[in-house]
């Protein structure tokens, strides 16, 4: 039984994004195309971590290739979808020093060394079990979160390289700024980087692989593509805003719901908690059964918009599990289907113009939609 509010996944789209990342790639290298990391932390950005997986998996089988490598935020992250049958190899950012070690071992994941204790614990699991472990090296350019401090290598990175039962195959960093083209920090940041390659043979970091580029960077500077770039955002359809690609996307997930009540208001009367909204005329609305329960965010009410029989509705006012939505301008009756992410008619509401409207990314919106929200799966 699927409830009235759910979402609906195109992994048809998802497959068509991932190979319009590829085409980008192929035509704008100088050498060869940069590999894809394909980035389904956070349950692929709320639409089904191992539903995608499978699905870039199949994409990639049917073209006698191998899978890309996937990334995810954790080790259980990957642990999951090893346990669903998820056979590409699986990059894990981050939370090592949280992290049963364990699983690193047991389910085949590639995991990053961002720090000198996460680099002496995994060489202590690693010679327990008498085994070389993969991983990739995280430089901090400039982000200040995970990584080693980009000039203080000579002094931290000859304890991990010198590990001998680890062994660096990647180096990469990640961009603070990548959207902003006015922003100085990614231009420091990509020299940074630039210089950690150009001295990477003193580094003792000959022969590895290097990535930086996340989806923002991917679509700004060439330059940062390197031998694999990392779509997230791009993946699902959607360009980081304000950054208007000259590439064919197609959004993943929509959002859909059906109206359960329609009723009137006269002028002066208050909708939802607090009281917040006051009628100035006499109004229709219509309620949603989804709240801020199901990651609708409160700033919805008085911003954001909903499509109801292919027209633009206001959201007046946002509770746990319902929203009221003026629908003055628009027929409306139970049972009508509603749109808070999608197409309906000739209109389109977007991750990026609900992120918009209430001052925010588009990344949060669709990580938001929350758990009980079914997702159905076309095909």
């Amino acid at each position: 039984m699927v409830r009235p509010t759910h979402a609906v996944v195109d992994l048809d789209g998802l497959t068509a994004n991932y190979r319009a990342i590829r085409d980008l790639l192929a035509a704008g290298a100088a050498g060869p195309a940069p590999r894809v990391v394909a980035v389904i932390k956070a349950n692929a950005y709320g639409h089904g971590a191992v539903r995608v997986a499978r699905a870039l998996e199949r994409e990639a089988a049917g073209r006698g290739a191998p899978p890309p490598m996937l990334a995810c935020a954790d080790i259980e992250e990957g642990v999951e979808l090893r346990a669903a049958g998820v056979t590409a190899p699986i990059l894990v950012f981050g939370a090592l020093s949280v992290s049963d070690l364990d699983g690193v071992f047991a389910h085949d994941l590639t995991p990053t060394v961002s720090s000198p204790s996460a680099a002496q614990a995994l060489e202590q699991a690693a010679a327990a079990r008498g085994a070389r472990l993969g991983v990739h090296l995280k430089i901090d350019t400039g982000m200040n979160r995970f990584g080693f401090r980009h000039d203080n290598l000579p002094a931290t990175l000859p304890a991990v390289l010198q590990a001998p039962h680890l062994a660096v195959e990647a180096v990469y960093t990640h961009f603070a700024t990548a959207e902003d083209g006015d922003h100085p920090l990614f231009e420091r940041q990509r020299l940074r980087f630039e210089a950690i390659r150009a001295a990477a043979s003193g580094l003792g970091l000959a022969g590895v692989r290097w990535h930086a580029a996340n989806s923002a960077a991917l679509l700004r500077d060439r330059r940062t593509w390197y031998d694999a770039v990392r779509p997230g955002l791009l993946l699902y359809g959607i360009a980081p805003p304000p950054l208007e690609p000259d590439l064919r996307l197609r959004p993943v997930m929509s959002l859909r719901s059906r109206v359960v009540a329609v009723k009137g208001m006269r002028p002066g009367e208050t909708a939802g908690y607090g009281a917040r909204f006051v009628a100035d005329r006499a109004l229709r609305v219509a309620l949603i059964p989804a709240g801020y329960a199901d990651g609708l965010d409160l700033r919805l009410a008085g911003r954001g918009v909903l499509l109801v029989g292919g027209v633009r509705a206001p959201v007046v006012a946002v509770s746990m599990d319902s929203l009221v939505v003026d629908v003055t301008a628009v027929e409306a009756a139970p049972g009508d289907e509603v749109v808070l992410l999608g197409a309906q008619g000739a209109d389109v509401i977007g991750a990026r113009d609900v992120a918009g409207a209430i001052g925010t990314v588009p990344h949060e919106i669709l990580c938001r939609i929350g758990a009980r929200i079914e997702r159905t799966y076309n095909p």
